[in-house]
């Protein structure tokens, strides 16, 4: 799903606030994170990935972040999850939404939610007590719905039990006596790089980087329709440029991709040039980089040792030391040094060495 029209109506007033959303997201330096962080993010990955009829029409200003009432609740210290408000059409719910980063399964993901369900309905009861003294001890008072969401970005299958009832044993006895709910677990990697790219919206980009586990991974994002890069350089409003910025330069860091390169790359989103922001990148092997680099500095460091030794004997011409130092081959300048250190004329090592 493209950006909706209604979403662009509300692009000035996310503008007019750019600051708030780089500071949630600057700390934790989070793509995942910054999915539930963003209006504009959220509402399209409630539309278009959680298959819940109610929400297909949810716009970023019907969402409410009230996530702030529960951090100092959250007992793993879970900052990366947070509790939406989203008002439809009259009514309310609330969202719980988990950022799930292990490579593996949390199969007490259920207790968890649960804790987190207890919380926010206890703070809701406490709200409309607030408002309306006694009314939740009132015949006709309801507790609102909440739907619980794992956004999980692990590898493996998600093979945890989704449904509270299924931890508890004596369950299928006491099924009754038992709580009962599901959560939805959006897996990461259930999405294919063609189905994120047909969506051609702003969120299916941070998707296809938050997939992204190897240099190699992000070389094959070349292979992206233009017409794709086109779309989002017209739709995308500035400040969530800024945040995909971010995210791209936290990913090729962790690779190890020199700085002048990531921010190379992060001046083409912030300009636009979606279709040649992969042109130009080469994949980094860490391990790689590391030994090539290690053994550039002993082949430069043994060239400058044979010219030192080799003008002892005359003037050494620029275009033999330029020969020399462009040299990277370890083993044949091992064998010009021996040469050097024998040679009795410049002319002589020559000679032997073949330059």
């Amino acid at each position: 799903m493209g950006t909706s029209q209604n979403t662009k109506q509300t692009t000035n007033r996310q503008e007019n606030q750019p600051q708030k959303v780089v500071q949630n997201s600057k700390s934790r330096d989070n793509g995942a994170k910054i999915i539930f962080d963003d209006p504009i993010f959220c509402a399209e990955f409630l539309r278009g990935y959680t298959d819940i009829e109610l929400l297909k029409d949810v716009q970023p200003e019907d969402i409410e972040d009230i996530s702030e009432r529960f951090l100092p609740m959250w007992q793993e210290g879970r900052d990366s999850d947070s509790v939406k408000r989203i008002h439809l059409k009259g009514l309310s719910l609330f969202l719980i939404a988990i950022v799930e980063h292990q490579s593996g399964v949390h199969f007490d993901m259920c207790f968890r939610l649960l804790r987190y369900i207890v919380m926010v309905l206890t703070d809701y009861a406490s709200e409309q007590d607030k408002l309306h003294q006694g009314i939740t001890k009132t015949k006709d008072f309801k507790y609102p719905p909440i739907i619980p969401i794992v956004y999980y970005e692990g590898t493996e299958t998600w093979t945890a039990a989704c449904n509270f009832k299924d931890r508890v044993y004596l369950s299928d006895v006491l099924g009754k006596y038992i709580p009962s709910f599901e959560y939805v677990v959006v897996p990461l990697t259930s999405y294919s790089n063609e189905e994120l790219i047909a969506r051609r919206d702003e969120l299916s980009l941070i998707m296809l980087i938050n997939k992204l586990r190897s240099s190699e991974d992000f070389k094959k994002l070349k292979d992206i329709p233009q017409e794709y890069f086109r779309h989002l350089e017209k739709n995308t409003p500035e400040y969530l440029l800024q945040l995909i910025s971010k995210i791209v330069a936290v990913f090729l860091y962790r690779l190890n991709v020199p700085r002048r390169e990531v921010e190379h790359f992060t001046d083409q989103i912030k300009r636009r040039e979606f279709d040649m922001l992969f042109d130009s990148f080469e994949a980094y092997d860490v391990q790689e980089t590391r030994r090539i680099s290690k053994e550039e500095g002993k082949a430069e460091g043994m060239a400058e040792f044979i010219l030192e030794i080799l003008s002892a004997l005359d003037s050494v011409p620029e275009d033999l030391k330029e020969r020399v130092l462009k040299e990277t081959d370890l083993e044949l300048l091992k064998k010009w040094l021996v040469l050097a250190i024998h040679a009795g004329t410049l002319q002589e090592f020559q000679s032997k060495a073949g330059i």
